[in-house]
């Protein structure tokens, strides 16, 4: 994720309050800020705090906290306020809602599991896609298997996660959630691989 995605949205919420505005990591480091002072500084108890709220707001050190989470749900970035009053509140939940549509906006446009998503889901013009695969560096000729995994019941470690580890390259094979139970596997296979081999991937997920 690029900071100066964030950095482009901070300048404008500069413009429209005195207050101080800016974004931390997981790890409580300040990546973008209206006030270039706090850049880098690293507030770990502040992270430990808004990790446990999910998607609610907390104020912690006169601040107001409110998370950005990742595609999984989890922690990965949260915006702040300066101060802890009612108005700091409903500025934080502006600034989130400025925030995470520019983060969506650009993983959409330069993940490339986003890409493979959009064209399973049919979310994409077909005129678009070597477009988008020549931008992302995609490539168009490789040999793919598509696996679909569907979960029955209850689990109690996250699937896509456990999938995920399976399959740790990023750059040749996706680990797709497509809703509540359905989640697809895309691997970049030789293009003459055997049946056998594919149903030993299978057998193995």
């Amino acid at each position: 994720m690029s900071n100066s995605v964030f950095q482009s949205v901070m300048q404008q919420l500069k413009d429209i309050s005195d207050r101080t505005f800016g974004v931390i990591d997981s790890d409580g480091c300040v990546v973008s800020c209206t006030d270039g002072l706090l850049l880098g500084e690293r507030w770990p108890d502040a992270a430990l705090k808004v990790s446990g709220v999910g998607d609610g707001i907390i104020t912690f050190g006169q601040r107001t906290f409110k998370p950005i989470l990742s595609g999984t749900g989890f922690f990965e970035y949260a915006v702040f306020c300066g101060g802890d009053d009612d108005s700091a509140r409903a500025f934080c939940s502006i600034a989130y809602i400025a925030l995470n549509d520019a983060k969506i906006f650009y993983e959409e446009k330069h993940d490339r599991g986003t890409f493979v998503k959009n064209i399973i889901m049919d979310n994409i013009l077909p005129g678009d896609i070597y477009i988008r695969a020549k931008e992302l560096h995609f490539a168009t000729d490789a040999s793919r298997a598509v696996f679909l995994v569907r979960q029955l019941g209850h689990a109690d470690v996250a699937t896509v996660d456990v999938l995920g580890s399976l399959f740790p390259d990023k750059m040749q094979d996706f680990v797709l959630s497509i809703n509540e139970t359905d989640i697809a596997v895309v691997k970049q296979v030789s293009a003459d691989i055997e049946a056998e081999e594919l149903e030993r991937i299978a057998r193995n997920i």
